[in-house]
């Protein structure tokens, strides 16, 4: 009689291995697009030895699921937040022997990478934008929600607050920051009542900008779009942890310590990085031979294949039970050739 059990295949496998790494997570804080990271990145993480760097370790749930699901990788988790690394550190203590923490930025990989004694990776995640715990301590001033100094530092060792920027930059300059950053549309007048207000006494705390930002918006513009201050607080916050200077350097540096057959996702939250994201791993997955000649040149050929057709987005159902995660943005990449010297 022939062997009629069903045999696994390479989707049995990752299925597989997506239960198992669900298994014991903390419900309240589920990583954004778990599923499919772990979809993602476990393939170049199932040989002894492989090398997974969390760019953005947070509260370790990505990592502690890609641990879970590859057995055998090695975890090089990374981040800027001290209180992260910390609780990090505690919450994957049973992987203590395959794991190593550095705080840096995440454009720092290679340095991490050297520090971990290792020289390649071969998996890559960027979870970009500001993560649950910095939401959640109040005393972060990251939320608008609650009354806090404002703050906004991811690494709480730097100078550079929320309250400098509001309180010291020139009305230009503040309105370009909420313009680009923030995609405000009304950002000059924005910094104009903000200009007026600190002329008068330092804007401290998260409410008083908060409230000042929506009597500064036009009446019809407040009833839609959510909190007023989303976009003035989304800018500030990009602005004091300088976040899209040092994605521009993430980005090519942790392509270029990416192993051939490699993997590297990015999950982003606003266009800016989405857009960053893309030109930057679509530059890569071009042929750049000239159009004129008759054949390729191997030099010239794609370094990474990608793996996401645009970019991918939460389910209606994962939006449900996590709201964070609604304007997650997910690319990703596999290194195909080794990059050319």
């Amino acid at each position: 009689m022939g062997d009629t059990r069903k045999h696994e295949g390479p989707d049995d496998d990752i299925a597989a291995r997506i239960a198992a790494a669900r298994a014991g997570l903390d419900p309240l804080h589920v990583p954004v697009m778990l599923d499919r990271i772990v979809e993602l990145l476990a393939p170049a993480l199932s040989h002894p030895g492989a090398v997974f760097v969390d760019g953005t370790l947070g509260l370790g749930g990505h990592s502690e699921a890609l641990l879970k699901a590859c057995p055998t990788a090695r975890l090089v988790g990374v981040d800027r937040d001290t209180t992260a690394l910390e609780r990090s550190a505690k919450r994957l203590a049973p992987y203590a022997d395959r794991t190593h923490f550095v705080h840096a930025v995440y454009s720092d990989i290679p340095r991490a990478l050297d520090e971990a004694g290792a020289a390649e990776a071969d998996a890559v995640l960027l979870d970009l934008g500001v993560s649950s715990p910095q939401l959640d301590e109040t005393d972060r001033g990251f939320a608008y929600a609650h009354d806090a100094p404002l703050d906004m530092r991811m690494d709480r060792t730097q100078d550079l607050t929320a309250a400098d920027v509001v309180n010291t930059y020139p009305v230009a300059e503040l309105t370009r920051v909420l313009r680009t950053y923030g995609e405000e549309r009304f950002a000059s007048r924005i910094a104009r009542a903000i200009e007026r207000q600190r002329a008068r006494a330092p804007i401290a705390s998260t409410r008083e900008l908060a409230e000042l930002v929506r009597t500064a918006i036009p009446a019809a513009t407040r009833r839609t779009g959510g909190h007023p201050a989303k976009r003035t607080f989304q800018g500030l916050r990009i602005e004091v942890n300088a976040e899209l200077s040092i994605l521009e350097h993430a980005l090519p540096a942790a392509i270029s310590r990416l192993a051939v057959g490699g993997r590297i996702a990015v999950l982003s939250y606003h266009s800016l990085e989405d857009r960053m994201t893309k030109r930057a791993l679509a530059a890569l997955s071009t042929d750049t031979t000239p159009a004129d000649l008759p054949v390729p040149l191997p030099d010239r050929q794609p370094e990474l294949r990608l793996l996401t057709r645009g970019a991918e987005l939460p389910t209606d159902a994962e939006i449900e039970g996590n709201p964070r995660a609604q304007s997650a943005r997910l690319r990703a990449a596999e290194r195909v050739r080794a990059a050319s010297r």
